[in-house]
């Protein structure tokens, strides 16, 4: 999905009025992962500032970046019909609950029960579920939508898994009691930790080989979820991708690691990211190996050094079935990220347009970097004028 189509979706969830949400359903699971509470109701029924209050968390579930917090993944199995509900994958068990529109509460347990067994989590928190129905608008030939042009019905379920957390102690007014004193501490429902969206709206139409993942933890996915439960590919993590990254480009500079070659490295990164970035049209712009390795060359990185890079490349980026891995360009070098300079006593950041004011040389028998300054030097707040 898109970014544009992330929005569309989103975009339902601006006011109550627009949103056609058709019921709610909602499970509370404590510290020890035992049900607590669960409710299974038509959306109408809840009072006004609790829908405004969901319609929140919903919004929320479908932010971010994409690339890093939301992930397009496909199904590694198809959908199985099997007679016991224990045994149909994670696939079939969204496409019941779709299918019966939130109301057969033997889905809904056998959905709270496998999230609960996968879901990596130490805490109480919050599982909902949505059904939906959405006349997607039909589009003209200029992108405005024309309402009475309808080109099918988006019917989808949205989860989102939200902690609960304990509201802070400390003294209040207690209008009951007209008095100052200790009030009492409350679990109140956070931010969605995960979320995600069956089937994907992927083209504007329901894409059942797909669903989109939302995470608000960018650097640890929920890889028991993902794979075991949802039956999803688990990705690579956004920070685990640029670790991985800067491990392999260590290991191929080796000694030929100086400050250009890395400067270089850097800026062709950062001109590729932005070449994708417009190609993607909102989706997450991903590069492969060949494209690596040509940043690589590019950035003067010699013939010798890049000799094992396939191998390198392989090794860690190969997914579990053994495919090649392909990172999300922003993960690796952000558009708007500062080249950094570091040592044991100085941190020197820099702008990414603006790498060509530093180097280094050797002055007076010492290794030195040297920054060119400009105009509107201050130090410690304090203007430099000489």
């Amino acid at each position: 999905m898109n970014r544009k189509e992330i929005n569309e979706i989103k975009g339902l969830f601006a006011s109550i009025e627009e949103c056609n949400i058709l019921r709610l359903a909602g499970c509370y699971v404590n510290a020890d992962k035992e049900k607590v509470l669960s409710f299974d109701e038509p959306f109408f029924d809840f009072p006004k500032e609790e829908k405004h209050k969901y319609l929140e968390i919903f919004r929320k579930s479908l932010s971010g970046q994409a690339g890093k917090n939301t992930l397009d993944m496909e199904f590694i199995s198809d959908a199985n019909e099997d007679a016991d509900l224990s045994l149909i994958n994670g696939r079939m068990l969204l496409e019941k609950m779709r299918k019966s529109e939130l109301k057969d509460m033997s889905f809904l347990d056998e959905f709270y029960n496998r999230i609960i067994d996968t879901y990596d989590f130490l805490g109480n928190y919050l599982i909902l579920a949505i059904y939906q129905e959405y006349d997607v608008p039909g589009k003209a030939t200029d992108g405005t939508s024309m309402d009475d042009a309808s080109d099918e019905v988006y019917q989808y379920v949205l989860c989102s898994i939200c902690p609960l957390k304990l509201s802070k102690p400390g003294l209040g007014y207690d209008e009951t009691q007209n008095s100052i004193h200790t009030l009492k501490q409350d679990y109140f429902v956070d931010a969605p930790d995960v979320a995600f969206l069956y089937p994907a709206f992927t083209d504007r139409s329901a894409d059942t080989d797909k669903l989109l993942f939302y995470t608000k933890n960018t650097g640890e996915l929920q890889a028991a979820l993902i794979g075991g439960f949802l039956d999803c590919c688990v990705p690579m993590a956004a920070n685990v991708q640029k670790a991985s990254f800067t491990d392999i480009v260590t290991e191929v500079l080796d000694t030929e690691s100086d400050i250009e070659t890395v400067k270089n490295i850097h800026d062709n990164l950062r001109d590729l990211a932005e070449e994708k970035k417009k190609e993607s049209n909102g989706e997450a712009a991903y590069v492969g190996k060949e494209e690596v390795k040509r940043v690589l060359e590019k950035s003067g990185v010699s013939e010798e050094k890049l000799e094992n890079f396939d191998t390198k490349y392989k090794q860690r980026f190969t997914d579990e079935s053994g495919a090649e891995e392909k990172l999300v360009a922003t993960n690796i070098v952000p558009p708007r990220s500062k080249f950094e300079v570091k040592t044991p006593d100085v941190y020197v950041k820099v702008n990414s347009d603006k790498t060509d004011l530093v180097e280094t040389r050797v002055i007076d028998g010492k290794k030195c970097l040297v920054i060119e300054l400009g105009e509107g030097i201050v130090v410690n707040g304090i203007p430099i004028n000489r």
